[in-house]
This record gives C-alpha cells, structure tokens and sequence, in this order.
C-alpha cells in the first residue's frame, strides 16, 4: 500500500461514525449466529472494516477482538483497508495466462502505478490478479465491478481506464 493511502487510511479511521455499524448490529442483534450478517453489513455500509468498527462489532456482540480479526483475516471477502471505487480484476487462470494475460496485468500495473491487492492514492481502482472468473471461453478475461470484458488486448487497458475515469466517485 502507498504511503498515500496509508495516510487516507489512517484519516479515515479516526472519523468513522459508528452509528451506521449500530444500524447493522441492530438488525441482526437477535440472530443466532450473527457475526457473518453482521461483518457482511458492516463492509457493504463502509467499502471496508475500519479497525474502530471491528472492535466496535465486538464490544456490541460480546466477542473477543480476536475472534473478528479472525473471521476477517481468514475470509478473502473481507477487507480491512479501504478499496477503491473500481476493483479491476483480471484472470490469471490456465486458459487466460495462455492468451495473454501476464501482459494484461503488467499493463494494468504500469498504467496504474498499483500492484496485486493495491489501490489507487485517490481510491479510484483496486487491482486483483485472480485465479478464475469462470469464462475461459472469453480468456483472456477481465472485470471492472460487474462488467465483464472478454478477450481482452493490451490495448483495451487504455480505453477501460479511460472510460472508468469518466465515471463519478460515487
């Protein structure tokens, strides 16, 4: 992670407003087995678990920190630091690796100034090198959310991150 989205990070936890974490909590506080629902809930309101709510989520279900921590640590759906806007994913699986795709994410990289698992300073793109996107008919293969560009070329990076820098933040 950049300096610069550490120090984002970092700002941002001190101004999370737990009452959004309350409304989820509440929501499930009765539930058997409500840590899942909840962490789910929590993520979708923030983009992201901020320390201050997992410890929050915590107090509220009368957990151990460390079993939060565990849960979000161990699922992949988790995150503990803020993603960005668009998460670009691009398949690295047999049959897109063989069409191409290390020269896709090697573009990607190079015209993001990011890595695997980084984000953007300004929170606009998370990039994700995955194993499968279950479309290796289209390999090579890449995703943007939930839109999906098939046989992808190194040339469609350019008018991918063009197009998605059109787009409003929110």
């Amino acid at each position: 992670m950049s300096e610069a989205v550490a120090q984002q990070a970092e700002e941002q936890e001190t101004e999370v407003d737990l009452s959004i974490a309350d409304k989820v909590i509440d929501k499930y506080i009765d539930l058997p087995g409500n840590l899942m629902p909840v962490l789910q809930g929590v993520q979708d309101a923030y983009g992201y678990i901020p320390r201050k709510v997992a410890d929050h989520v915590a107090e509220r279900l009368n957990v151990y920190p460390s079993q939060i921590y565990g849960v979000l640590t161990f699922y992949a759906q988790f995150h503990l630091k803020p993603r960005g806007r668009f998460i670009i994913r691009v398949c690295v699986g047999t049959a897109c690796h063989v069409s191409g795709a290390p020269r896709i994410v090697e573009t990607f990289f190079d015209k993001l100034h990011i890595g695997h698992a980084e984000t953007t300073p300004d929170l606009r793109y998370t990039f994700e090198k995955v194993a499968c996107l279950g479309a290796c008919g289209m390999a090579p293969l890449a995703m943007v959310n939930d839109d999906t560009f098939g046989k992808m070329t190194v040339q469609r990076v350019d008018e991918i991150i063009a197009e998605y820098n059109k787009r409003p933040m929110k």
